[in-house]
């Protein structure tokens, strides 16, 4: 899943940097999304692992 975020990011940077706004928007949210994402499941999989809960 982090994979797909890095694609999503380059994608927006790319497509801002070639004037294409509306694109960087939209691939930037997915991005954005998918590292919050990605980080809620890591704290979770940490609080688990440390027994925690």
């Amino acid at each position: 899943m982090l994979k797909w975020a890095v694609i999503f990011l380059v994608i927006a940077v790319v497509a801002s940097i070639l004037g294409f706004g509306g694109i960087a928007n939209i691939s930037g949210g997915i991005s954005k999304f998918l590292f919050v994402l990605i980080a809620i499941i890591i704290v979770i999989a940490i609080i688990f692992a440390l027994g925690i809960l």
